[in-house]
């Protein structure tokens, strides 16, 4: 069964890769720069834009399985052509989809769901890669600034996210359903903070910044005023769902998620000088 990966060259996209070729399973990669894609000589690498639907078609060309994407890109923008790229999947012959949710109904979400096909929606919390935002800052000044000290999200090692949409890919048993993935625990940015300092062995601080000291200290980065505004709502707005930890990981894995600090650990080399 050749199983078709999109998104293939991201930070979970490889990892899916992996952890598939891992498992002995026939791997086709989808990227929008071939040639670029550094990925092993045995996944077969081929060209292609979500956003594009005509450039698919011979990505799905005996395929069997799919992991989806919902966004666009680092943007997260919904992928707007889902409905064209699920039909197009059936009509291949695909039977498994996995799909990457952005936590809500959109274009593509309606589209699996009525497409007839075995499929699981795979929703991360939040991703802990994604504090290595904070490595420039942490290596150079030992400080984390941001504002919402107290916000705490139940963030999931992309690592486990990418273990279980492997094990759905290759076993199934979970059609129908939205997998919310989290860690073991839920964390605000000072308690990760405090993890990537015992991890480094280095004396780290977060501090915490009123909304105006956030603006100035990002304007002063750069960042467009939109960005700005778009990033105090969000977080001044963060629902208390992102802290509720579920089984979701031990429920497909048989194993409980990875901590924070175990990933921390694992990546400490990002965050020192």
């Amino acid at each position: 069964m050749t199983i078709l990966v999109t998104g293939a060259t991201g930070t979970l996209g490889r990892l899916v890769v992996e952890r598939l070729r891992q498992g002995g399973e026939e791997v086709r990669a989808l990227t929008r720069t071939p040639a670029e894609a550094g990925l092993p000589d045995d996944v077969e690498v081929v060209g292609g834009d979500l956003t594009r639907p005509p450039t698919l078609a011979e990505a799905f060309d005996g395929v069997r399985a799919v992991h989806l994407l919902g966004a666009t890109g680092h943007d997260h923008i919904p992928l707007e052509t889902g409905p064209q790229i699920v039909a197009m999947a059936a009509e291949a012959g695909v039977q498994r989809l996995t799909a990457l949710s952005l936590g809500e109904e959109g274009p593509l979400e309606g589209a699996v769901r009525a497409s007839g096909l075995e499929w699981t929606f795979v929703w991360p919390i939040d991703f802990m890669a994604n504090t290595l935002g904070w490595a420039g800052a942490i290596r150079t000044a030992g400080e984390v600034r941001e504002p919402y000290a107290g916000r705490r999200t139940a963030s999931a090692d992309e690592a486990d996210v990418a273990d279980v949409i492997a094990a759905v890919l290759t076993g199934g048993g979970h059609a129908g359903r939205r997998l919310v993935v989290t860690g073991p625990e839920a964390l605000t940015p000072a308690d990760k903070v405090s993890a990537i300092a015992a991890a480094t062995g280095r004396a780290l601080r977060f501090t915490e910044l009123t909304d105006r000291q956030a603006r100035r200290q990002w304007r002063a980065e750069g960042w467009p005023e939109e960005g700005i505004d778009f990033m105090l709502h969000m977080w001044a707005t963060v629902p208390d769902t992102v802290a509720e930890v579920t089984t979701a990981v031990e429920e497909v894995l048989g194993r409980p998620p990875r901590t924070f600090a175990r990933w921390a650990a694992a990546h400490a080399d990002a965050f020192r000088p």
